[in-house]
């Protein structure tokens, strides 16, 4: 009967001359279904809602499925129901809008509203006179003056008591001492602070809520101790809690920027005063049915003055942190700079603060100290910018480890080139190759000069060819002097387990004895 009813209903708005577009919006339909109702006539629409109330339903079939998810979950929605068929009934031939209708109408035909929870509100006694500020933060584009879109950042407070509305903007994301800055202009413009201060759970301001022991940015700890004004942070996830300074920031968005065009910032913010001279301190305040700026003048004797205002000039690099990452590198504006080596402390204070100077990106470890890295901005994105100094010194130790090694030696000019050739080819096993000398050294001392001579001659290029000729040099000397030690007794390395089976391989005789001058 509904739709029978609204048939009847587009036809005489017809009749009375309304076009298709305004019948639509009157009766909540697409032009398309008032096409379609227009195309009908009085008996035509009455077989066709007949034929509606005994047509099969494409979800028919998993009526009972539906409705017993429905009695045992009230607020399911369309959307879960859908997905639902689709997993438990593998039913996908059908659109979200049918499964929505449908599950409407299943609603109405068997009482099953859907369950809602929503939040309990009471109305708060309103706060007495110098007793409250709340600050929060907002950004939005706005079109410029050449037609492109530009995003600006805005900081609002408001007194609680009298609704008095202050807000300034700037064109970069706010830093700790921008905030701290824009707390300073509003003292001035309301000439004097409030007992209390209500914030979200801001970074600029807050490290953690650390279960009410509150942890603030070293920065803000130091404002808040020297202005003595009490904080009240909203929990987490809780804006409403702070309702009055977000509606104030939607109430500035809606009415004060929006399709305004930007020219710069100065004219943005002078602008935005002049406002809130004109509308947004004096137009009546719906709540209190007053205007704020009237209540103000009320309001601002029982503001705590300040004296000696501070003065925090903008400082774009100021506060700004970033966490080094385990590769020791930092992210800023979609590019990784890199940092000193083990400037990254597995469990340490990982925190670096960077500014921004004449199109250098500085790094410290803590605000104004000394720079650990400092890098030209790049302009292009997704970039590794790498100082060569932050490099791994891999050649520290392998140097170290080769005067140590030369030291056995008795003539260092040949050893330094036996070292220099044998770095060129075993480059990445160095310190290998270099063990392998070391040990030799200690089991053969009496053999290793003549070995090395040897190996330089021949020009043989390993610490494992040095090795086997002073095996070879010892077992000569053994040969022809009967009371050296035996074979047995000679030091031999220990070879692993698994490399027993492998079969090593053979050099021939005649190499040796033409190296050694044998017969």
């Amino acid at each position: 009967m509904i739709k029978l009813e609204l048939i009847v209903e587009v036809h005489q708005l017809k009749k009375q001359g309304f076009k298709v577009a305004a019948i639509a919006r009157k009766c909540n339909l697409s032009r398309t279904t008032v096409y379609e109702y227009l195309e009908k006539d009085f008996e035509e629409a009455c077989r066709w809602v007949e034929e509606l109330k005994t047509r099969k339903r494409i979800l028919d079939p998993y009526q009972n499925h539906i409705l017993a998810w429905l009695k045992e979950h009230p607020d399911l929605s369309a959307s879960q129901i859908s997905d639902w068929l689709e997993e438990r009934c593998s039913f996908t031939n059908v659109g979200d809008s049918t499964v929505r209708s449908y599950v409407y109408e299943l609603r109405e035909k068997y009482h099953i509203p859907k369950t809602l929870s929503f939040r309990s509100y009471e109305a708060l006694v309103e706060l007495p006179k110098g007793k409250q500020m709340q600050v929060d933060f907002g950004e939005m584009k706005v079109k410029t003056v050449e037609g492109k879109w530009k995003k600006i950042y805005a900081i609002a407070f408001v007194l609680s008591h009298s609704r008095y509305k202050y807000s300034e903007w700037q064109d970069r994301p706010f830093t700790t001492r921008d905030v701290i800055r824009s707390h300073e202009n509003a003292f001035v413009y309301y000439g004097g602070i409030t007992e209390e201060i209500v914030y979200d759970q801001d970074k600029l301001m807050i490290v953690s809520e650390n279960g009410g022991d509150i942890v603030y940015t070293e920065e803000f700890q130091a404002y808040k101790q020297q202005r003595g004004f009490s904080i009240y942070l909203c929990r987490a996830a809780d804006p409403e809690s702070k309702g009055k300074i977000e509606n104030v920031v939607k109430f500035i968005k809606r009415n004060f920027a929006k399709n305004r065009v930007f020219y710069q910032i100065e004219t943005w913010n002078e602008q935005c005063l002049a406002w809130l001279k004109r509308k947004g301190n004096y137009q009546v305040h719906n709540t209190i049915k007053k205007r704020p700026v009237e209540v103000f003048a009320l309001e601002k004797p029982h503001l705590r003055k300040v004296s000696s205002l501070l003065s925090f000039e903008s400082n774009h690099g100021s506060s700004i942190t970033r966490t080094v990452h385990k590769d020791n590198i930092i992210k800023y504006k979609s590019n990784r700079y890199s940092v000193p080596l083990g400037t990254y402390k597995p469990h340490g204070d990982n925190t670096v603060y960077i500014k921004v100077e004449q199109g250098e990106l500085i790094i410290e470890k803590t605000p104004g100290g000394v720079s650990i890295a400092i890098h030209l901005l790049s302009k292009e994105k997704v970039q590794l910018i790498k100082d060569t100094d932050h490099t791994r010194d891999k050649t520290k130790g392998i140097k170290a480890y080769m005067d140590t090694v030369k030291g056995s030696f008795d003539n260092k000019e040949k050893i330094e080139v036996f070292l220099e050739e044998i770095n060129k080819r075993y480059p990445r096993y160095i310190r290998d190759q270099l063990q392998i000398l070391q040990r030799t050294v200690k089991e053969f001392q009496p053999f290793i000069q003549q070995a090395l001579d040897t190996c330089i001659d021949q020009r043989l290029w390993s610490a494992n060819d040095l090795h086997d000729v002073a095996i070879h040099l010892a077992k000569l000397k053994r040969s022809k002097s009967p009371n050296l030690p035996s074979d047995s007794d000679i030091p031999v390395a220990e070879i692993p387990s698994a490399l027993i089976k492998e079969k090593a391989s053979l050099r021939e005789l005649d190499g040796y004895l033409k190296i050694l001058g044998g017969a």
